[in-house]
């Protein structure tokens, strides 16, 4: 790791919307992009999953995240009008799967904010993949609407959700949502996602250094065994108001060697291309990987990029399309919504972006200069979904 590297830290700073460059208008390219399946960026990489916001909005304020001396009461939120409708999501969808998108996760925000979320889950479970598969639909969400939504949602054809949980003590729980939420009700949301058959659950944890990491085992034990697949996730500098440093970044590598002084693990091959994730198992008394006892993941996107491998287009919750959790622009596919653009344009235009991009900052972070101090623009996980 080099210098520069270690100190490395992003200044927590009031970045309005205003402040952001303009998302890109789209124009429409003179020769067509055929959607067929079979889209590649510069690199080589496919299209296959699809993140959609569908709310800007949160009800906790995670300092990693969301925090609260810049998301406060004055914030600009979007207004409705701005939001995409069900239906104009329904119909990007659409022209995603066309060029190979067989995964779709709903995030916000807290996407269980959006009313009648369920709406849009039963329009997305109608659409199939080139293959004629169902769509896999998937949720990311804090968890706490979830006691009260899960039954919902399943009926709804939403198959599976992940949940962030940062840890199970209340004290460190409270403090890192920052809204003095306690534990107690994300748990039993999870409990309520398993019972009506939301799974296989996963749970995410964000590792901070000397906040969270004393977390780590008690995590490990309490879903260990239980059908659930824990992943632990470096602390990462996305957006420009986390106030985000190299030093509060504990690697996966030592957390990988935490568990194991404890619960002995081995490593698992990934499930499916670009999974970012790298999985481990629980081992049984002979050292072999029990399937009983499950696995964990960790995913290191600060020490260990897989940018070569990412397939995932980020659509924002007006419509913006973005290429990398870490971008600093968008693409205005909303525009060519409300001006009457054909299907086939939504596609071309769709295939045209994916086809020039070219990100992979996380490759770049390690080689970036200190910082200066100078604004960082780069969208806010929040907007856009982790």
């Amino acid at each position: 790791m080099t210098e520069s590297h270690t100190h490395r830290v992003i200044p927590l700073q009031d970045l309005r919307p205003a402040s952001f460059a303009l998302p890109q208008a789209v124009q429409l390219p003179g020769k067509r992009v055929t959607a067929i399946g079979l889209l590649q960026d510069t690199r080589g990489r496919a299209l296959h999953d699809l993140r959609i916001s569908v709310t800007d909005r949160c009800n906790f304020r995670c300092n990693y995240c969301m925090p609260k001396e810049i998301f406060n009461a004055d914030y600009p939120y979007l207004k409705h009008a701005d939001l995409l409708s069900f239906e104009e999501i329904t119909r990007l969808a659409r022209q995603f799967i066309a060029h190979g998108v067989q995964k779709i996760r709903l995030t916000g925000g807290e996407p269980l904010l959006r009313k009648n979320l369920e709406q849009l889950i039963e329009q997305l479970a109608v659409l199939r993949t080139l293959d004629d598969k169902p769509l896999d639909i998937t949720l990311t969400t804090n968890g706490s609407l979830l006691a009260r939504k899960a039954t919902a949602l399943k009926a709804a054809g939403l198959q599976r959700v992940t949940v962030s949980l940062d840890g199970l003590d209340d004290a460190v729980f409270r403090a890192m949502n920052d809204v003095d939420f306690p534990v107690t009700d994300v748990i039993d949301g999870i409990e309520a996602a398993q019972a009506a058959g939301l799974g296989p659950i996963k749970i995410n944890m964000v590792v901070k250094r000397g906040t969270n990491e004393q977390e780590i085992l008690p995590m490990a034990r309490r879903f260990r065994g239980t059908g659930m697949v824990l992943r632990y996730i470096e602390y990462m500098d996305v957006g420009a108001t986390n106030g985000w440093r190299m030093n509060e970044v504990m690697p996966s590598a030592e957390v990988i060697r935490l568990l194991q002084t404890e619960l002995p693990l081995v490593p698992l091959l990934a499930s499916q291309p670009g999974e970012t994730a790298q999985r481990w198992g629980y081992a049984d008394a002979n050292g072999h990987y029990d399937p009983q006892l499950g696995e964990v993941g960790v995913i290191s996107s600060v020490t260990q990029a897989f940018c070569h491998s990412c397939n995932r287009a980020r659509l924002s919750t007006e419509g913006q399309l973005y290429l990398c959790l870490f971008a600093e622009k968008g693409y205005d596919l909303r525009q060519l919504l409300r001006r009457g653009a054909s299907d086939a344009d939504l596609a071309n235009a769709i295939g045209h972006i994916w086809q020039g991009r070219d990100d992979h900052y996380s490759e770049l972070r390690s080689v970036l200069a200190p910082d200066t101090g100078a604004p960082v623009k780069r969208v806010e996980m929040s907007y856009i979904g982790g």
